[in-house]
């Protein structure tokens, strides 16, 4: 506002000159016609030496100046407190955004983080207070400490993945990979927990190639089937498939779970997120990390990912990638 004040300072003093000028010029051509006289070439310097009609003429325009000057820096006034306000929210609105998902995560984290210690703590208190424990019952206390250990290990080692892909670590590095081979690799880890649930996992791709990260592709691919046998009955079924279609590739895994409600498929990529299991014959313990972590290694890669479930038939991840 200061330098509009300045600037308008400027053009009045240079109008108000410029109009004194013309107006002495003027009435002194003026004069020297009215006597027959050359024109002079020395004009009035001052504007007493103007007629009176012309003085009070010169006067009113100054006014107009001044006027119409006070006029277009309430405009500029009005427009540049708007526009900075609208550009300072344009501006802070993702820094705000940012700072309260920050916020809300580091809650959660905590909040997460402290369930398994609750945990750890309390077996290790009941068994302390147990004067006659037995080697037995030693033994159930370390494994139930252990379990906790490793959902505390699990844990951390999400949130360490999921903000090192948030930030977009200079180590993502992207080479062509194979996507039968990250399907393979994925499917070897997860096989004995299938095997233990008699769940029948069939695979069908073609030799497609994308640039991608090796190492993230198979701990996404390896959510997905962790979750599509976590949560099938024993006896189920889980398909992997994948096409192209024009420059993308497209991979589905399918399976006969539990589903997931309408309600909760617009969420089930959040952080934390976890559906209600009251309704479930199965048991999952879970974060609600896992689908966060994939989508944003999708995401890292291009790429979307959709989901369509019916409730006690079964959920399609359907995954696409640029080719």
């Amino acid at each position: 506002m200061l330098i509009s004040i300045i600037f308008s300072l400027v053009i009045y003093t240079t109008i108000t000159r410029e109009l004194g000028r013309g107006f002495r010029q003027a009435e002194t051509r003026l004069r020297a016609e009215e006597l027959g006289l050359p024109v002079p070439r020395q004009l009035p310097k001052h504007f007493e030496e103007l007629g009176p009609q012309l003085v009070e003429d010169l006067a009113a325009a100054n006014k107009r100046v001044v006027l119409n000057l006070i006029i277009l820096n309430g405009i500029i006034l009005v427009v540049s407190t708007a526009a900075g306000y609208f550009l300072a929210g344009k501006t802070l609105g993702p820094i705000e955004t940012a700072m309260e998902e920050q916020r809300r995560f580091v809650a959660d984290a905590s909040h997460e983080l402290r369930t398994p210690l609750t945990a750890l703590k309390t077996t290790i208190e009941v068994a302390l207070r147990e004067k006659k424990l037995t080697i037995k019952e030693a033994e159930k206390v370390l494994e139930s400490n252990l379990e906790d250990i490793e959902d505390l290990e699990s844990l951390t080692n999400n949130l360490l993945s999921l903000a090192q892909y948030q930030q977009g670590n200079n180590a993502f590095v992207l080479q062509p990979v194979k996507i039968g081979d990250v399907i393979q690799t994925s499917y070897k880890k997860i096989s004995p927990l299938a095997k233990k649930k008699d769940i029948d996992i069939k695979i069908k791709t073609s030799e497609h190639i994308i640039e991608g990260n090796k190492q993230s592709l198979e701990e996404m691919m390896l959510i997905f089937l962790d979750n599509a046998v976590k949560y099938t009955p024993k006896g189920g079924r889980v398909r992997i498939t994948t096409k192209s279609n024009k420059k993308k590739l497209i991979i589905k895994i399918k399976d006969t779970g539990i589903g997931i409600a309408k309600k909760d498929i617009p969420y089930i990529f959040d952080r934390f997120y976890r559906v209600d299991q009251s309704r479930s014959k199965n048991n999952v313990l879970g974060f609600g990390l896992g689908l966060s972590l994939a989508k944003q290694i999708i995401e890292l890669h291009k790429g979307t990912v959709t989901v369509s479930s019916v409730l006690g038939k079964g959920s399609t991840f359907t995954l696409k990638l640029l080719l």
